[in-house]
């Protein structure tokens, strides 16, 4: 099959209208966008990162793959089949961009204020917390092992958090407390808490309809910031659940790695249905809601990444987050933030804590609640508002995935933030507890089994 890609690519490349050429340019972009966030943000192996992060996404066009790491130049270039070359820079603060032929004139790289004190306590000392009860060390072993069969777990981290403190945690080979991770979809969530800031400040509702002036005469006007956050735009702008080498073809792929203004595309699509009325898991709605976030934060991309370190990382002493942004300066909010595990266990102490920090509200009263609530219409794969959710509510006896999650262990309560590959924050009111398991699994729903034994054995551990 190999092969066979050039041949059937070529003419495609050559002759096929711009979605075809997207597409078959998604590789490339692919491969030099995260290899070089993998290799400048998080300081990782970019062979190892290919290896495990980014070919078995692609196969099998990742024998077609070759990429080079310009550690002088701060860029990853990547070639795909002969057909298509990608160059992706490191931008500091910013992370990395891949370059397009559609790109605006060069911005200065964005540099960012001395980060004020952290409200949030520190919730470790600097060394790695070896837990003292055999039950947590025997949860991490269960997830840190391999399952019998083709299909690799590659965990990365994980950190349990108890009334906000790390009781346990471990690493990978490669990989410590201050390596960053990428955090796939759960960035999704990370969008909310911004917009849920905004709405705070009142700012923002989320029942306004967005101003897009395109949109005045059709369904599209009735959108919402809720329905975005739902997922219940309407949008006719392909589905984010799935990621390999037939993802090429979606808009929602093409758009993170094949086009300089993202939400713009996103703006573009068509309705297929009024808004509030169907639900489709899109990077679409994600990327409308971080174009407003920049707009209501000064319009740039410094200002999008000032407003969310001063309001949000900062006050948690997340020291290691970088959002990253496209060529016009939005937030990839849908996908590409990458953070430590720990990093990532303070975001969820946050929404433990009802989005108090240090006696400090950064969310609106009433928001983690709103976030935690079932959408209707997404029974099947249980999704709230920017988290995914085991609240099922009265549909919890009509079956489900927040009722089987909560059959296999998971606290009726909790809720979660998910991403590609098993990135996982799960947040449990009732336990006091923050779980984070970050890695690169390639087992159904992101080895969905495996993370509901490793919350069923901590919640067990604490009981």
């Amino acid at each position: 099959m190999p092969r066979l890609l050039p041949t059937l690519l070529l003419p495609l490349a050559l002759t096929a209208c711009d979605g075809v050429r997207r597409a078959v340019a998604v590789p490339a972009h692919f491969t030099s966008h995260q290899i070089c966030s993998a290799v400048f943000v998080g300081g990782l192996d970019a062979d190892t990162f290919f290896a495990q992060g980014v070919a078995p996404q692609m196969r099998p066009g990742d024998a077609l793959t070759r990429y080079e790491v310009d550690r002088a130049k701060g860029t990853v270039t990547a070639h795909f089949a002969g057909l298509v070359k990608s160059t992706a820079v490191y931008e500091g603060p910013a992370g990395c961009r891949v370059l397009t032929a559609e790109d605006p004139p060069p911005r200065p790289r964005v540099t960012l204020p001395p980060p004020a004190p952290p409200l949030l306590p520190a919730i470790a000392g600097p060394a790695v917390v070896t837990p003292t009860d055999p039950a947590l060390t025997a949860a991490l072993d269960r997830a840190f092992a391999e399952p019998d069969g083709a299909a690799r777990r590659w965990t990365k981290a994980v950190v349990i958090l108890r009334e906000g403190k790390v009781v346990a945690e471990r690493y990978a080979p490669g990989v410590g407390v201050d390596t960053p991770l990428i955090g796939w979809s759960m960035t999704k969530s990370v969008t909310n808490a911004l917009i849920g800031i905004l709405v705070r400040r009142g700012e923002l509702t989320v029942d306004q309809r967005l101003e897009v002036p395109a949109w005045d005469h059709d369904v599209r006007r009735d959108i919402t910031v809720d329905s975005l956050l739902r997922m219940t735009s309407g949008l006719d702008f392909g589905q984010s659940l799935t990621a390999d080498w037939t993802s090429m073809a979606d808009p929602t792929t093409q758009m993170v790695y094949a086009r300089a203004d993202m939400a713009a595309m996103v703006e573009a699509a068509p309705a297929k249905a009024a808004s509030g009325q169907a639900w489709t898991y899109s990077n679409g709605n994600t990327l409308l809601l971080s174009r407003l976030i920049k707009q209501r934060t000064g319009g740039g991309g410094a200002d999008v990444l000032a407003f969310a370190h001063r309001e949000l990382f900062d006050p948690l002493g997340m020291e290691h987050a970088t959002l990253e942004l496209d060529a016009t300066g939005t937030p990839i909010g849908s996908s590409h933030m990458w953070a430590t595990a720990r990093d990532w266990a303070r975001f969820g102490q946050l929404f433990l804590d009802d989005g108090v920090v240090g006696g400090r509200r950064l969310l609106p009263e009433g928001w983690v609640d709103y976030s935690a609530r079932l959408t209707p219409g997404s029974e099947d794969f249980g999704y709230g508002a920017g988290f995914w959710t085991n609240r099922a509510g009265p549909d919890a006896d009509k079956g489900g995935a927040a009722a089987r999650r909560v059959r296999a262990g998971m606290p009726a309560d909790s809720f979660m933030a998910r991403g590609n590959q098993g990135q996982s924050i799960v947040i449990i009111p009732s336990t006091r507890l923050v779980i984070v398991r970050l890695g690169m699994s390639y087992l159904p729903e992101g080895d969905i089994l495996a993370l509901e034994r490793l919350v069923a054995d901590a919640v067990a551990a604490f009981k």
